[in-house]
């Protein structure tokens, strides 16, 4: 089976976990605090703190930033459920607001502020695919409004200018990203401050860590507020540093993998629509497209594994999940929603060859036409032509 996503690990994450074990230290440490410094030196940013995940990485942003009952966030329906779990957890209110347009699945800027109201204090911009939103619209949006601006980078690790839009970013190393640590994520702030605040709250809001009370550098500690217990260890972070070092070379590859499916999916599908079709800067974490409007997505998807290939849809809309409807009954995204109706992410990740882009093409293409093949004929179908690579 060609999987949609698929970590690389070998013979350096072995080796570097076998080194965690001989050095006996497992916990938070001194690789965990390499990890934080080669991640913002690479992402151009002073200083990072490492988290459990990306998810932790939100809450504790908002936390750090007095996000909390009363206040709202902006938050696209476009997104993993994180996005705005992260909200509730602080107690705030996430508010949905609607994609830019069916070929361009990021957040609304003009959505955005026809839902701002007084109590708006913060937007989470999600980097959906690894492509990066418009960096000064949204920092004049932000500005102009008080608010504080958060980048959901969960897809965007490695990227040049991921982490440099908003007042904090976090990124994300879950298995399926484009590097991993299994679970994992990391967090930037504009403010050392504010970083300052994470780093603090992530260990249960203590003074001082165990490494630091064991080699002397600290007697004791104090609690000096409510924190979390949202720490990385020296696995994670291990995996990580190795990571790291290959995520150009791994990015670089999806770019080149992205643009043919471009090429192939042009020639051989014309019926399909490519999400973001003007040049943007992206990681490419995955690569999602538009099915024709009339086809039926189960079909294809279930055709395409029969032929071997593993496809997903990113995302459901979030506003659409039970707790959220509950929540914030009648909530309408219709550009989300159609979205999210007809996207289909096609296997991208660095262990494939060029021939496996041309292959997927190739089956997509054969797999629409059996489907329109299906359709009554009174509802027009857009056909995909079954050239061979």
């Amino acid at each position: 089976m060609l999987l949609v996503s698929e970590p690389i690990l070998g013979d350096e994450e072995k080796a570097a976990l076998a080194a965690v074990v001989d050095d006996g230290w497992i916990t938070m440490g001194d690789r965990v605090r390499r990890l934080e410094q080669a991640f913002a030196e690479a992402h151009g940013q002073p200083d990072a703190v490492a988290v459990s995940s990306c998810t932790a990485g939100l809450h504790l942003v908002l936390a750090a930033h007095g996000l909390g009952p009363g206040d709202e966030v902006l938050v696209p329906a476009m997104t993993f459920v994180a996005t705005a779990n992260s909200v509730l957890y602080v107690g705030a209110t996430p508010v949905f607001v609607d994609i830019e347009g069916l070929d361009l699945p990021l957040m609304s800027l003009s959505d955005a502020a026809a839902k701002r109201t007084g109590r708006t204090r913060a937007v989470i911009l999600v980097h959906y695919a690894g492509f990066l939103p418009d960096r000064d619209r949204w920092r004049a949006f932000a500005r102009a409004h008080g608010l504080i601006l958060i980048e959901d980078a969960a897809h965007a690790a490695g990227l040049p200018g991921a982490g440099g839009i908003g007042d904090a970013a976090v990124f994300s190393f879950y298995g399926n990203k484009n590097m991993t640590t299994a679970e994992g994520g990391m967090v930037t702030a504009r403010d050392p401050a504010a970083l300052e605040r994470v780093r603090h709250l992530r260990a249960h809001g203590m003074t001082s860590g165990m490494q630091q009370r064991l080699t002397g550098h600290a007697n004791g500690y104090d609690v000096t507020t409510l924190g979390f217990n949202y720490r990385m260890d020296e696995f994670r972070a291990a995996i990580g540093l190795v990571q790291l070092a290959r995520l150009p070379g791994w990015n670089a590859r999806r770019q080149a993998l992205a643009e043919r499916y471009r090429r192939t999916l042009e020639r051989d599908c014309p019926g399909v629509v490519l999400p973001f079709p003007e040049p943007r800067p992206s990681a490419n974490h995955i690569m999602p497209v538009l099915l024709p409007a009339e086809v039926d997505r189960s079909r294809v998807m279930r055709d395409l594994r029969i032929r071997g290939i593993q496809t997903s849809v990113h995302y459901a809309p979030v506003h659409r999940f039970t707790l959220y409807r509950e929540r914030s009954p009648g909530v309408s995204l219709p550009l989300t929603e159609e979205f999210a109706r007809r996207t289909l992410s096609l296997p991208l990740h660095p262990r494939m060859e060029d021939r496996d882009v041309d292959m997927v093409t190739l089956a997509l293409a054969q797999a629409l036409v059996q489907t329109s093949a299906q359709i009554p004929a009174q509802i027009p179908v857009v056909h995909c032509e079954e050239t061979p690579s």
